[in-house]
């Protein structure tokens, strides 16, 4: 088999250890597929799949949404209700005359446990892809491959961009879900060429033209840059990555402290940062962001009770305990606002993240927001010491609020347990 551990394919061997190549790859929609891959009916349709949401009911937010139902305004966190509004359901539109079928889709819950098993088959052929693989989540991982191929243009084309091919055509023809994969010297620059050209897309940034590539994108483009940063850049006049590379550092340092550097080197291509297994996280968090700011509470509701099923549900797929449920509510015009409550031991339960999570939204009854998001810490991963709660604490702490990219500290027992709170922003 070609790519087998310790294996290079032909014409690699004169493979330049001095520039690495890095592959990220991201699956596309990747829920939305493996729905497709359970039910090929599915296929070429609009495709929802929903946290929190029951086959049938109106409940629930957006998990993944195929490009086909992105089309018709779905997007991803969206409540489950308004996305009806402009995609209705497929079975429904079937037997209402004022519906037509072919602008209707089809809705499923999430089924975490089917994903991981997709996930695992395609996590074994990167594995025999590459000798080094980071796991960011259970769609999307780095790869280093520079002992399997070369930067080497033959044909005028570079070698490691026909091993990308290989390991993109292995995962749709041995899985049957599609992938984009990103190929460039760094890490930051893989990742960003991974999104280029969704979906089923191949970008290559060979050594030499990563700046050439970041020049034009938006600063956003950045890895690293979220909303909050970009509005802060755009107010000194960057807008571009160019534009960020071309900045006085020491202005960016002095706005951004330690972080502006980083961000600022990875504009200009740099990135030194080693393709490494991940360890056990030490928190897991899913944010959503309205389209427009909105004070509308069953919409708020709604969605934190989705993005707690979601989150509650990728802590049970990690064995994992928490002892700690907390929120983050941003409003505007970006003002971050944090609150968690301690429980008195670790537990793993559905049900209390919701109910908790709900209650400290509570407090930002009437308030318009922008985005909303859960989270749960304080992890543990033995499963046999699962404590059963017989009642805990009502009071709500950390109730800082920041207009930064991050929180600062919360003033409970885990006096980290917020202040990386989901730092992509």
């Amino acid at each position: 088999m070609l790519g087998g551990e310790g294996e290079r394919l032909p014409g690699t061997d004169d493979a330049d250890g001095d520039d690495r190549i890095v592959c990220h790859v991201d699956m596309d929609c990747f829920y939305a597929s493996c729905e497709r891959l359970r039910d090929s009916e599915l296929r070429g349709d609009p495709v929802v799949v929903g946290m929190g949401y029951e086959s049938g009911e109106p409940h629930g937010a957006v998990a993944t949404a195929s490009y086909e139902a992105r089309a018709y305004g779905v997007e991803s966190a969206q409540p489950i209700s308004r996305a009806l509004e402009r995609l209705p359901r497929k079975a429904v539109a079937r037997e209402d005359p004022d519906l037509d079928p072919a602008e209707a889709g089809h809705y499923r819950p999430v089924d975490l446990d089917y994903y991981r098993e997709i996930a695992s088959d395609i996590k074994a052929i990167l594995h025999d892809c590459a000798d080094r693989v980071r796991e960011v989540s259970v769609d999307e991982a780095y790869l280093d491959v520079t002992d399997r191929t070369a930067w080497t243009v033959v044909n005028g084309r570079p070698l490691a961009e026909g091993y990308a091919r290989h390991i993109q055509e292995r995962i749709a023809r041995e899985v049957g879900v599609p992938a984009s994969v990103g190929v460039a010297p760094t890490m930051s620059a893989a990742k960003v060429a991974s999104d280029h050209d969704k979906p089923d897309g191949l970008v290559v940034v060979e050594p030499g033209e990563v700046r050439d590539f970041f020049d034009p994108l938006p600063v956003e483009a950045v890895h690293g840059v979220g909303p909050v940063t970009a509005r802060k850049l755009g107010e000194m006049g960057v807008e571009t990555a160019g534009d960020l590379a071309a900045a006085n550092p020491d202005t960016i340092r002095e706005r951004f402290g330690d972080r502006g550097r980083t961000l600022y080197d990875r504009a200009r291509g740099h990135d030194d940062r080693e393709v490494r297994p991940t360890g056990r996280p030490k928190s897991l968090s899913r944010e959503s962001a309205f389209t427009e700011a909105t004070a509308d509470a069953d919409r708020q509701r709604e969605t934190v009770a989705g993005l707690a099923a979601d989150v509650a549900d990728r802590a049970d797929g990690k064995d994992a305990l928490y002892r700690t449920i907390g929120i983050k509510a941003v409003t505007p015009p970006y003002d971050v606002n944090t609150r968690e409550r301690s429980l008195p031991g670790p537990v793993a339960d559905a049900d209390l993240v919701r109910e908790v999570a709900l209650d400290l939204l509570a407090e930002f009854e009437g308030d318009q927001i922008r985005k909303l998001g859960v989270r749960v810490s304080n992890l543990q991963f033995e499963a046999a010491a699962q404590a059963r709660l017989d009642g805990w604490g009502d009071e709500a702490t950390g109730a800082e609020t920041e207009t930064d990219d991050a929180p600062r500290r919360s003033s409970t027992d885990d006096q980290s347990s917020l202040a990386d709170f989901d730092r992509r922003e």
